[in-house]
């Protein structure tokens, strides 16, 4: 923009400097604030919510000094300076996570918000105005019936169940409060309400329920209005058989519902309307669902205008009023389901006048949408889904289907069926399933041709945000970390998964292994809250994990149930810690660790456990499950006794110290060797495991490192690990001073490497490193050896939390400039705000960029014969052992480093 003005300079200097004073404050407002860490949440029903906020400043060691919260039950009144519902006064601290502590919340209640912060010079600024609603803050806010119509759970069409209400008054706001056991689908005049997946998400039923909070106002009309539920089977009644013995839960029942609409009128009037035996149901064209299989649809059985007013359902049945799940109903507050994008087919091949298969860029996790004309009424198409095509171009279901039991051919594998009533336009979309596929064929029981249009595949995933981002000078590399995190997000539908395809449970190795590169790219702590709530439902009175979580109760408590595996128990708890510098969970999650803990020291006295699953699916070589099992027990215990400093649990933190070091005391005597510096045999797994869990003393540490670099050498820099060394060898690597060998082994492009996948095609991780060499039990969406995705962040762009001040409060930053890149680029939005790591090498130089947010610091380790500059002087310099530490403010930074 080009500013002509005729006053004289001194004017003019004097409004530029009057635009950079009020930039410079605008820049260090509060931004993104959150109330559990969700944006203007609806229906939350914790008494004490967190909120929490990120300051949007620039420049050079900007500081938080102060906070003020306000709050009121009027925007207006904020404005005013009204906070009539909690103000804290002006607190001095830089903190930017915290809990309300006024006055107890009321229910269906509306809450608006702010803060105020001062900055390193006393300047004080303003974040704009937030909301958040309360939901259920008394379970006796609950009225009405749980309800259901007069089958059994063998009974296979879904159940639609309908109201009508009739108002006079101007209606202000309305909000729907629905939960089912099983899954629903919620209508307003026709038309669903919202768009969300699969609600409510998937819990051990029989101990707790999760409800959801929809806005309907908008839905709504004066006058008559016509209210809708269709329910879907989900993991509540599940019909499809299998290994994992779903479908005998001790809690497997008709699908049910309760629903609570509640009305605000214009003159501040409320009114509710609730399930109860005068709502009316019939069987829907869903006529069977499952969220394991496939959705069949008859739509000859379609009803026009159920869900709308003037219906006449004087046909339909009354509802029945039927028992709860449980008696525990909690306010669904984690980033929904939804569809995120839609895919076109990349190829057509229509093999005859009845089949058609259809390709798409991608493997994914969803559905699809279906759309033809004027077919013949009655028509069947089955719809297939698989991640593989055999060589006649048919899908092929040989590598997924290996779990499933069907007792007859009516539920066939990752196949929807649809039956057309025959007019112009039909269209079909699964509302009760999710499979994971790439491919698609279609068969119709006539001769019909498809359109190149007719159908979309429909990605789903729960809809966390995404906080990471890597850019590299490899191609390959660089759809590594794509792949990965299309992985994790394809087993990510309310809880982590293994896979999407042949199980869709909660593998509780898969999860922690991974969690990291969960963190690091997705904003997935609402998930993870959940999902360790599952874990506490689970736990067994001694103290026992399931493997699977959720768990369906006749299968998962036998078979890898060790500390290996389920230690997702006390890691991810931590980790949420370190990332987010939120204890909540930890908090929680205490009395559940420590019990856990206590069953293992009871089990095994002696300090080594061999409980466990050990190195699942190594590349060749099989390494030690009381190494592996012991190791894991090893890394709970320290959390345990961390967790207790933290509470200020002194007792239990010098009980649980003083186990850690008899476990690593007992663990180096059972399994090292001081003569050789080996672990056991000397396996990837048995020397990486031990340096990244932090169980080698610190005397026989780089003889190990050593000696794992020796092992990587015998491979050609290739992996011979399972899961558990997936997760350890490329850090203990580059956290040892062989980051150039860990960039070797994650780049390789030939059997066994992630890169071998890309080159093979693979737009997804596998479950197996060899290619159609297992016919069986190989998906190729599997997030298990997803651990790369979150190394790429520590171990190229040294991007670590600190214990010590989590959150990213202090950030350590390790960058590792392997010689086989020519630039890396990483960034991650941290609660302070976005962290960039970014470096290049131009002539005999690397150029390091780094920004560290607002409100926060940072330490950046260089070798002490590394010269470099700087493009700041505000910087301080000590020594650590090999290394200069550079102390860092908020800012950003240039560093020019001399490669040699």
């Amino acid at each position: 923009m080009i500013i002509q003005h005729k006053k004289n300079s001194k004017t003019i200097c004097l409004f530029f400097l009057f635009l950079l004073i009020n930039i410079a404050g605008y820049c260090q407002a509060p931004v993104n604030l959150k109330c559990e860490h969700l944006v203007d949440p609806l229906g939350i029903d914790v008494p004490e919510p967190r909120l929490s906020w990120q300051l949007n400043g620039s420049g050079r060691n900007v500081v938080q000094t102060a906070y003020q919260i306000e709050i009121a039950e009027e925007a207006n009144a904020l404005t005013e300076g009204k906070a009539t519902v909690w103000n804290t006064g002006k607190v001095l601290s830089d903190a930017i996570l915290v809990s309300y502590k006024g006055a107890y919340l009321q229910s269906f209640t509306t809450y608006f918000w702010r803060v105020k912060v001062w900055d390193e010079n006393g300047k004080m600024n303003i974040s704009k105005i937030q909301r958040f609603e309360t939901a259920m803050m008394q379970s006796s806010d609950w009225k009405g019936s749980w309800i259901s119509d007069s089958h059994d759970k063998n009974y296979k069409p879904a159940p639609y169940f309908r109201k009508e209400f009739t108002t006079t008054k101007t209606i202000k706001e309305a909000r729907v409060y629905v939960t089912a056991g099983g899954l629903h689908e919620f209508y307003v005049n026709g038309k669903k309400a919202g768009n969300r997946m699969l609600d409510p998400m998937f819990t051990k039923y029989d101990s707790r329920n999760l409800y959801a909070t929809l806005d309907i106002t908008a839905d709504l009309q004066k006058g008559k209005n016509a209210f809708g539920i269709l329910l879907g089977n989900g993991w509540y009644n599940h019909q499809s058989t299998a290994v994992w013995h779903f479908d005998k839960t001790i809690w497997r029942n008709r699908p049910r519902c309760l629903v609570n609409i509640r009305i605000t009128y214009s003159d501040n009037s409320t009114e509710t309307i609730v399930t109860d035996e005068t709502w009316k149901t019939a069987d829907s064209p869903v006529v069977f669902n499952s969220i394991y299989t496939g959705e069949h649809y008859d739509a000859r059985k379609e009803i026009a205008n159920w869900s709308k007013p003037d219906f006449n359902d004087a046909k339909w049945n009354k509802a029945i009023i039927v028992k709860a799940p449980s008696s525990k109903l909690v306010s669904q507050q984690l980033h929904p389901i939804k569809v995120v994008a839609e895919l076109k087919p990349t190829n057509i091949n229509r093999v005859n006048d009845t089949l058609t298969v259809f390709s798409f860029p991608r493997n994914i996790a969803g559905t699809v949408r279906f759309s033809i004309k004027n077919a013949v009424v009655g028509t069947v198409f089955r719809i297939k889904h698989a991640e593989r095509l055999y060589k006649n171009g048919l899908v092929d279901l040989s590598n997924i289907d290996l779990h499933y039991r069907p007792t007859d051919n009516s539920d066939p594998f990752q196949t929807d069926i649809f039956i057309v009533k025959g007019n112009d336009k039909e269209s079909f979309s699964p509302k009760f399933n999710y499979k994971g596929f790439q491919f698609v064929e279609v068969t119709s029981s006539r001769p019909f041709k498809l359109n190149d249009d007719c159908i979309l595949a429909l990605e789903m995933h729960s809809d966390v945000p995404a906080v990471g981002k890597i850019k590299t000078s490899n191609p390959v590399f660089n759809k590594i970390w794509e792949a990965t995190n299309s992985s994790y997000l394809a087993n990510l539908f309310g809880y982590p998964t293994d896979c999407p395809q042949r199980e869709k449970n909660g593998w509780t190795g898969d999860a922690h292994t991974n969690i990291e590169t969960g963190l690091y790219n997705f904003d997935g702590i609402t998930i993870y809250e959940k999902w360790l709530a599952d874990h506490q439902d689970e736990q067994q009175p001694d103290g026992g994990i399931s493997n699977i979580v959720p768990n369906p109760g006749a299968f998962g408590y036998e078979f890898a149930t060790g500390p290996d595996w389920t230690s997702s128990i006390a890691i991810i708890p931590w980790k949420i810690y370190e990332f987010y510098g939120d204890a909540s969970l930890l908090t929680k999650m205490y009395p559940n660790i420590k019990k856990y803990v206590d069953l293992i020291d009871k089990k095994y006295p002696g300090g080594i456990t061999d409980w466990g699953l050990g190195d699942w699916v190594p590349v060749k070589t099989v390494s030690s499950k009381p190494l592996t099992s012991t190791m894991y027990y090893y890394t709970d215990v320290m959390i345990l006794a961390k967790t207790a400093k933290l509470l200020g649990n002194t007792n239990d933190a010098e009980h649980y110290f003083k186990l850690g070091e008899k476990i690593k005391t007992a663990f180096n005597k059972e399994f090292f060797n001081s003569t050789t510096n080996l672990y056991c045999s000397g396996t990837q797994t048995e020397l990486s495991g031990p340096l990244y869990w932090g169980l080698v003393p610190d005397e026989f540490k780089q003889k190990v490192a050593d000696n794992l670099y020796k092992k990587v050498q015998e491979t050609n820099f290739h992996l011979n690990v399972g899961l558990l060394g997936t997760k350890s060898l490329l850090n203990a690597l580059s956290e040892n001073g062989y980051a150039d060998a860990a960039y070797k082994i994650a780049s390789q492009e030939d059997f066994p490497s992630w890169g071998y996948w890309i080159k093979s095609g693979a737009t997804t991780l596998f479950e197996n490193w060899p290619l159609n060499v297992e016919k069986n039990d190989a998906s190729m969406n599997h997030i298990m050896f997803g651990e790369i995705g979150a190394w790429m962040y520590k171990g190229l762009g040294g991007i670590f939390p600190d214990e010590n001040q989590p959150g990213f409060k202090h950030i350590i930053l390790r960058p590792n400039f392997v010689k086989d890149l020519t630039y890396f680029e990483s960034e991650y939005s941290s609660p302070y705000g976005k962290i960039v790591s970014n470096w290049k090498k131009e002539n005999k130089e690397i150029l390091y960029n780094v920004v560290v947010p607002p409100n926060s610091s940072a330490s950046f380790y260089l070798v002490k014969d590394k010269t470099f500059s700087c493009n700041s002087k505000d910087i301080n310099i000590i020594n650590e052992g090999l290394y200069k530490v550079i102390q860092l403010k908020s800012g950003s930074y240039s560093f020019k480093i001399n490669q040699d």
